[in-house]
């Protein structure tokens, strides 16, 4: 499978990446069978870009990014961070690469311990990398809090006496304290309400700007990533189908999973006329995902069962546009295929 390539000047390079947990049955808890989250995800993000990650739940996008930051050991498969390999590892091997690789998870009242206060939670990244005396780093705190834009009094207050978005706010000044260069954001508005996600994504964006912070951006809401993303990648069933620039994605989508999460973005025009695309059938198992083209069975494109069992290739069809080239993903199929494939 032809895979994209690497970017120039790269900050964050994956190739291969599989990740394959354990499935244990019958009496004797034997390992039989895997459940493949991740099988085979390459792709780079150069610094300073936002690279958007969708796909239906289940996918593989947060066991992608956990993966990338060592959340989450790889099966197979190489991350490589500014031309250091990460996937092997060991934990104090990682801990000078958490400065510049950080994670904001999607439930902020699951990721902040409730027995610490905002203050003891911002001071510890700067204790663990043994950065700045007692004095900078209380000041370094202050900062933070005014640069999330929460009050000072924030400091000596628990987790639980905040609302959803100004936990996520402590959530992304934990994250940038040791002002990172990559950033991993999961889904880190999708627990809040409407009016919330934009303030969160507003000061995202103006982070970005004055840090000049490369993002992996995973969310389910195609709308949101439009907004932010320079580049975006598709994924279905633990694989990329589809890569290209935001607005080249969003005005040309050539997968039939891409058009039919496209179809379903909510429209603020109620007379506006909608082709929805309707996939039959559900999401295989990653246990037990069917032969050759896991998409080819819910396709809109109707395939033999033959040409169904059959892999996509995985290829660049115009510059920066990568797409799984199969009879059952792209429609004119034959208009993409080159002699040499």
């Amino acid at each position: 499978m032809t895979t994209e390539p690497s970017l120039k000047r790269s900050l964050l390079e994956v190739r291969d990446l599989r990740v394959h947990f354990p499935v244990k049955e019958g009496v004797f808890s034997r390992v039989n069978r895997f459940c493949k989250a991740v099988d085979g995800v390459s792709f780079s993000i150069r610094p300073g870009e936002t690279f958007g990650l969708v796909g239906e739940s289940g996918c593989g996008k947060s066991t992608l990014g956990k993966a990338i930051c060592r959340l989450l050991r790889p099966t197979a498969g190489s991350i490589e961070f500014e031309g250091n390999a990460l996937q092997s590892l060991s934990k104090s091997g990682m801990r000078p690469f958490r400065r510049d690789l950080q994670i904001v998870f999607q439930d902020p009242a699951e990721s902040l311990n409730s027995r610490q206060t905002v203050g003891e939670i911002l001071e510890e990244p700067f204790i663990i990398h043994r950065l700045g005396s007692e004095a900078e780093r209380r000041a370094k705190v202050t900062a933070l809090l005014d640069r999330v834009g929460l009050a000072k009094s924030s400091v000596s207050k628990y987790p639980f006496e905040f609302s959803g978005g100004q936990r996520q706010r402590i959530g992304i000044a934990r994250a940038i304290a040791l002002e990172p260069k990559l950033l991993i954001c999961d889904e880190p508005v999708s627990a809040l309400d409407v009016s919330v996600q934009s303030q969160i994504l507003n000061l995202l964006m103006e982070l970005q700007q004055e840090m000049n912070m490369s993002y992996l951006f995973i969310a389910h809401d195609l709308s949101v990533v439009r907004v932010l993303s320079d580049r975006v990648g598709v994924m279905y069933l633990g694989k990329f189908v589809e890569i290209a620039d935001g607005d080249e994605l969003f005005s040309n989508p050539l997968h039939e999973y891409t058009k039919a999460l496209m179809s379903a973005i909510p429209s603020t025009d109620l007379d506006a006329v909608r082709d929805r695309v309707i996939l039959r059938g559900d999401v295989p198992s990653p246990i037990d995902p069917p032969p050759g083209c896991a998409f080819a069975r819910r396709s809109p494109i109707e395939v033999s069962e033959e040409e169904a069992s059959q892999p996509g290739d995985f290829v660049e069809v115009s510059p920066g546009h990568w797409v799984e080239l199969h009879p059952a993903t792209v429609r004119d199929y034959e208009r993409y295929i080159t002699p040499s494939r």
